[in-house]
């Protein structure tokens, strides 16, 4: 062991009695453990809701979207459709038709409704969705000269409506035209051939239908809305954007399953570091006491460095011995506070010590826990440099001290 670890180890623990010193570094060495332990827990929950939330929105959101960048039908030429369909990271892709449509139902109910026209052999795979067809087979195309439609459980029953009502759908492009042209708007019936229930952090007042059937009332031709996009990993959505982009130019908007949902995330992202930030304050108040604790030992122990000076100890070791000290506080901190998240991440993973509140209307009883191994060295490093920096003074303090001085009345 070197001479100046085993002389800041005697520094702050006294073998022979508890003195004020010793209290005060057994105080700084809980501070950093409480502090390390809770930014683990606080920040592996914030992961934990994250990936809850995340993986609860991937679940209707693609990994990426291609639309118009001037929020206009598109069209893609077969340069741009082979491109991404022989992409080797694309899982499977699904173009879309969307608009916003009047619902009218007997009895004279209105009612505006998201309408989405989707191909039926690829949409499933994108969207998590709760179907109930009620003994009809699930085909939304035309049958009895009616295409078929898929309606949200909640807006079917505030309309009063059931599953084989015939409604009709009537776009706003085909009233502003029958208001500008003076003629009746033309609409299209559909039958409702089933519905979804979706949860509750999602809107579930979209109506499915056929692309086809989308784009006949939308007056849409061959155009679309946009393209859906499922990658092999989710992971690599960014990397693949920036592809894409390069090679449609900027005539199409691309967007990640991130930017879709940019603002929740950034909200969450910036609380997660927010409490990151106040939570280090606790380490912080506790390098404030392990600059007072060392500089009780400066003085203290002033005889003993004057002494070891004077034995040819020279001042860069003078400050190593203090240097060490804050070294030893911070790493036995860190260990204990690091061994003490875990173990509460473990025990609420394991058992849900910690409920939600109202947990019976959500999808999970307790708050999940995350813990990611980058956080995890963020905090321990940024915990042990707190303690570094806080021996500075009482090692320049140490160094500085004068041997003649220091002797004199010895």
């Amino acid at each position: 062991m070197k001479l100046t670890t085993l002389i800041a180890r005697r520094y702050l623990f006294s073998r022979k009695k508890i003195t004020l010193i010793s209290t005060l570094t057994v105080i700084s060495i809980a501070g950093v453990t409480v502090g390390t332990a809770l930014l683990i827990v606080v920040l592996s929950v914030f992961n934990g809701l994250f990936d809850l939330i995340k993986e609860s929105i991937l679940a209707h959101d693609p990994d990426i979207r291609i639309e118009s960048a001037e929020g206009q039908a598109m069209r893609l030429n077969q340069h741009q459709m082979n491109f991404i369909s022989n992409h080797p990271e694309i899982e499977f892709y699904s173009p879309f038709v969307e608009g916003k449509a009047l619902i009218a139902h007997r009895g004279g109910i209105y009612k505006v409704a998201m309408v989405r026209g989707v191909e039926e052999t690829v949409f499933e795979t994108i969207l998590d969705l709760n179907v109930e067809f009620a003994g009809l087979p699930y085909d939304l195309s035309v049958r009895e000269g009616r295409p078929g439609l898929l309606i949200g459980r909640n807006l079917m029953n505030q309309m009063g409506m059931r599953t084989g009502d015939e409604i009709a759908l009537l776009s706003a492009q085909a009233i502003q035209r029958s208001l500008t042209q003076f003629s009746g708007p033309r609409t299209l019936n559909f039958h409702i051939r089933g519905t979804y229930i979706m949860d509750q952090m999602h809107d579930d007042s979209v109506i499915f239908v056929q692309k086809e059937a989308a784009q006949r009332l939308f007056n849409m031709r061959n155009a679309i809305s946009g393209i859906d996009i499922q990658l092999h990993d989710h992971d690599r959505a960014e990397a693949v954007k920036q592809l894409f982009m390069q090679e449609l130019g900027d005539a199409f908007l691309v967007r990640t399953w991130y930017d879709l949902q940019k603002p929740l995330y950034d909200v969450m992202n910036l609380e997660k570091w927010g409490a990151f930030l106040i939570l280090m304050i606790i380490v912080l108040v506790a390098a404030f006491n392990i600059v007072g604790s060392l500089t009780m030992i400066v003085v203290q122990k002033t005889r003993d460095i004057a002494l070891l000076r004077s034995i040819g100890m020279t001042t860069i070791k003078v400050r190593e011995i203090f240097f060490r000290q804050g070294l030893i506080i911070g790493l036995i901190g860190c260990g204990a506070g690091g061994f003490l998240g875990f173990l509460l991440c473990w025990l609420q993973d394991s058992f849900g010590l910690v409920k939600l509140a109202g947990a019976e209307a959500f999808v999970i009883s307790a708050y999940p826990v995350s813990v990611v191994f980058t956080d995890v060295l963020l905090i321990m490093g940024g915990s042990l440099m707190l303690c570094l920096m806080a021996s500075l003074y009482p090692a320049y303090r140490a160094s500085s001290i004068k041997i003649s001085e220091a002797l004199r009345f010895e």
